[in-house]
């Protein structure tokens, strides 16, 4: 049999090689078109079988009792239909059809995230945060297994939009979601977990930025996939002195330039001044008609949230935020972020109270 490798390699037959070329896109499409569906069938069904042991079963009968229901079921079903249905993916399917009582929603995220992702999101407690994280799964096109990386490094308390009132959030989350509109509180984290990087003890800046360089993709993994990277140490001419520009990346989805400033100690006010000089400038020389303004990300080594809310940071387009290069055990990094998120909404509350 004539394999397309094969067929590759025949110079003579240049017509053949494009029509193949062609004719293997409509295969690939066509196999793609066939997953997409019957996973959509497979979460569906996933989702009807523990609605109707929920609703039909479980709603009236005592705890013991249900169980006892469920192995019978699980027994009935895998002695026709195999190991898919054991009891522990029959109580899989139960919590989906609990986290997710309307099956027009399912019918929707069953078009673009696999019962895998699924699976990781629905044990998630809080509703937002699962919202969070399948609003991401679809714009950035994250596997099942950089989903579990990203809820493992606690992505979502991460991000800006965690610190945020829970009707911004929902705002926030519902324009995405119905208009593709991607605010920069979805984007912006602290702090930023760089343990990729394999810094020693001590490093410099510049050993910084090199190893941020060298690791570029990792990099951008962690900032988010629509970051480009454009220029490193863009240099700009004021008033006949030459400053720096740590680096600068494009949001493609914000449309916005962005400067990442590196800091190696505490954040300090000079920092502000410093990037209000580059954004101005930027403004001025770079941006297009199309694009909105850009963003300054100052990443130090500690900050002062007291000190940031007096400069009025963390405003449309200057964010500051804390980067690590080794990432704390879990328990720890989890406290420090529910401390810094309850912080900061008691902070909203007082200021919108003195308003």
């Amino acid at each position: 049999m004539r394999t397309y490798k094969n067929l590759n390699k025949t110079k003579k037959e240049p017509g053949v090689l494009h029509l193949t070329d062609n004719l293997r896109q409509y295969i690939l499409k066509a196999k793609r078109n066939v997953a997409f569906a019957v996973n959509s069938e497979l979460v569906q069904l996933y989702w009807k079988i523990g609605n109707s042991i929920r609703t039909e079963i479980l709603h009236e009968s005592r705890a013991e009792y249900g169980k006892k229901l469920i192995k019978n079921i699980s027994r009935n079903l895998q002695s026709e239909f195999g190991k898919g249905y054991s009891i522990a993916n029959l109580n899989h399917f139960i919590k989906f059809a609990e986290v997710f009582q309307d099956e027009q929603i399912v019918y929707a995220v069953s078009r673009e995230l696999t019962w895998t992702h699924l699976r990781q999101i629905m044990y998630l407690k809080d509703e937002l945060q699962r919202q969070f994280y399948i609003e991401l799964c679809k714009i950035e096109r994250w596997s099942s297994r950089t989903l579990k990386g990203r809820i493992g490094s606690m992505l979502y308390e991460r991000t800006a939009i965690a610190k945020k009132p829970d009707e911004q959030i929902k705002q926030d989350l519902d324009l995405l979601r119905n208009e593709g509109k991607v605010s920069s509180d979805l984007i912006f984290r602290d702090p930023y977990v760089l343990d990729f990087l394999n810094l020693s003890d001590t490093y410099s800046e510049k050993d910084l930025e090199t190893a941020i360089l060298k690791e570029l993709q990792k990099f951008i993994t962690e900032m988010g996939s629509d970051f480009a990277f454009l220029d490193r140490q863009k240099r700009i001419t004021v008033d006949g002195e030459d400053y720096y520009m740590d680096l600068l990346f494009f949001h493609r989805k914000m449309k916005r330039l962005v400067i990442i400033e590196l800091k190696m100690d505490k954040f300090r006010p000079k920092d502000k001044g410093q990037v209000e000089l580059y954004l101005r400038w930027l403004e001025k020389n770079e941006m297009n008609e199309n694009e909105n303004l850009p963003v300054a990300l100052i990443l130090c080594t500690e900050k002062s949230n007291e000190l940031v809310e007096f400069l009025t940071l963390d405003n449309d387009q200057i964010k500051v935020a804390e980067f690590m290069t080794v990432l704390p055990p879990k328990e720890i990094l989890q406290e420090k972020l529910q401390f810094a998120i309850e912080q900061a909404k008691l902070r909203l509350i007082g200021n919108s109270e003195k308003c």
